[in-house]
């Protein structure tokens, strides 16, 4: 164990993906919080416990609210931001749990993530390069942001791990698109809220971010999966604003 280090979550229905990400904790994190949101229907929460978690339950209001409250529980030292859908790398933790047994001087590390969708790395389509800050100390941190996207403000400087989160958001096109309609009404509405409005124009999101993530950003050479991705990518670009022109009409006098 690395007696420093929380793990936070934060979970809905997770029931499927929560126990492999757990898996991934075993023998890392000496404490595991999850927090699960209130109108949870399946079994989270249970197998949460049965992985020895401390677990809350706690109505959703937003993203950031909800972390914190992870945050706000976690004891230790250092806290890894992890999600359900997610798993440490056994290279990854071997790499966390030397470098916090020499007490780093710095505030958080940033953490390179491989993304998997239909059985398949993603390398290309903007994927290949993505890393988020997600172990840092628990007193140089707070989490912002709102109903959607929620960020890390980190103070004190940020290290960086060679070894990846390997996250898997989505297992093939039905899960996607089960959960399309839930993030891309939430993604209009935080646009509503800040201003944003509809236009005509919103329209070519669809066919330029296909072209971009297929063509430009080389997506195709990640074969099949690498198409379908870009293809629904662009689909939910489009459709959150399209839900955004909605959102305009319904509450216009």
């Amino acid at each position: 164990m690395t007696p420093s280090l929380s793990a936070i979550l934060i979970a809905k229905d997770e029931e499927r993906d929560l126990p492999g990400c757990l898996d991934s904790l075993r023998g890392l994190a000496a404490q595991i919080v999850v927090v699960v949101s209130d109108d949870t229907a399946d079994q989270t929460e249970a197998v949460a416990r049965s992985h020895g978690a401390r677990t809350l339950r706690r109505k959703f209001d937003d993203y950031a609210r909800m972390r914190q409250a992870s945050l706000d529980a976690a004891d230790g030292d250092w806290c890894l931001w992890i999600d359900p859908d997610e798993r440490l790398t056994p290279e990854l933790a071997a790499e966390i749990r030397g470098t916090l047994l020499k007490d780093p001087p710095c505030a958080a590390f940033d953490i390179p993530f491989s993304v998997r969708f239909m059985g398949r790395e993603m390398r290309w389509g903007g994927l290949g390069r993505e890393s988020h800050v997600r172990l840092f100390r628990r007193g140089k941190a707070r989490f912002t942001g709102g109903a959607l996207h929620e960020s890390l403000a980190v103070e004190g400087p940020v290290a960086a791990f060679k070894n990846k989160i390997v996250h898997e958001p989505y297992r093939d096109i039905p899960d996607y698109l089960s959960k399309l309609d839930r993030y891309t009404t939430l993604a209009a509405r935080k646009r509503f809220e800040g201003g944003k409005r509809f236009n005509v124009f919103h329209h070519l999101i669809l066919p330029w971010e296909f072209f971009s993530r297929a063509v430009l950003k080389l997506g195709f050479l990640d074969g099949y999966p690498g198409v379908v991705w870009a293809g629904l990518s662009s689909f939910h670009s489009w459709l959150k604003y399209v839900k955004l022109g909605r959102m305009q009409k319904e509450r216009t006098p």
